[in-house]
């Protein structure tokens, strides 16, 4: 069992399925959106630039605090933004795409420092994004979200990889609380969420187990099936950003290991 900082936890040998048979696996690792980008070559895709378009709606908001970093104010980090998914989605220049660099956020962070090279100043990126929004971004929200991140020294690349690993696991524990909530459960995710990292005794368990109405033994036994969902979950959801099914334990654990800095 692996704990995160923000309160959640998987079986970091958890399989999402047989990783011996690696025929099966290779063909299922095929229809995530990552792969997809990555095997369409000098093709153009549109299937494969859809697939890219959803990555960076799900994923944007550490790009954005990527480019806040650097000392810009949130206009022109709103402006730079956009300014880069539209010159990254609209041209749909998918041959650029290196499978070599096997995860997506590798990708995304080297193509944003190359844009930012060639269209630091906020006219220049206001005139390459042309008043064109490829993507739904909510910026005031994000700014909003980003004032209330802590204060600190640590580098933008930094920022960047802590803000796609929490951006990963929310998405994750909301994936998790929705199939809770479908099974008319949602109050026990509530009231068992804060145990997922293995940090509780045996008195907080049995007060968990009185609030739910169940036995300690019973609230044990669900516990344990909700870790082992969310590291189910936590791997699909990495799967999507990596090129290939070996790199899913080790992005799973720099992910983690990012985030105790």
């Amino acid at each position: 069992m692996t704990a995160s900082p923000n309160g959640l936890s998987y079986n970091a040998s958890m399989s999402s399925g047989n990783d011996d048979d690696s025929g099966r696996n290779n063909r299922q690792f095929a229809t995530t959106r990552w792969h997809i980008v990555c095997a369409v070559g000098d093709e153009n895709s549109q299937t494969a630039s859809t697939a890219l378009q959803e990555l960076c709606q799900i994923y944007w908001y550490p790009l954005y605090t990527f480019v806040r970093r650097q000392g810009l104010d949130s206009n022109t980090a709103a402006d730079l933004t956009q300014a880069f998914f539209a010159d990254l989605l609209e041209r749909q220049d998918l041959k650029r795409v290196d499978p070599g660099l096997g995860k997506f956020r590798s990708f995304l962070l080297r193509a944003m420092k190359n844009f930012l090279n060639n269209q630091w100043d906020k006219a220049k990126a206001q005139k390459r994004g042309g008043g064109k929004s490829p993507l739904s971004l909510d910026f005031q929200a994000a700014d909003d979200r980003y004032r209330l991140e802590p204060s600190h020294d640590q580098t933008p690349e930094l920022i960047f990889q802590r803000q796609w690993a929490k951006t990963l696991l929310d998405r994750v524990r909301d994936e998790l609380r929705s199939e809770f909530a479908s099974r008319g459960k949602g109050h026990q995710f509530d009231r068992l969420e804060k145990f997922l990292a293995g940090k509780s005794d045996e008195e907080t368990l049995a007060e968990a187990a009185a609030q739910l109405a169940m036995t300690e033994v019973a609230v044990k036994v669900a516990l344990h099936r909700m870790r082992q969902r969310f590291g189910e979950l936590l791997r699909a959801e990495i799967q999507q950003t990596v090129a290939t099914p070996d790199e899913i334990q080790p992005e799973i654990q720099q992910l983690f290991e990012v985030l105790k800095n």
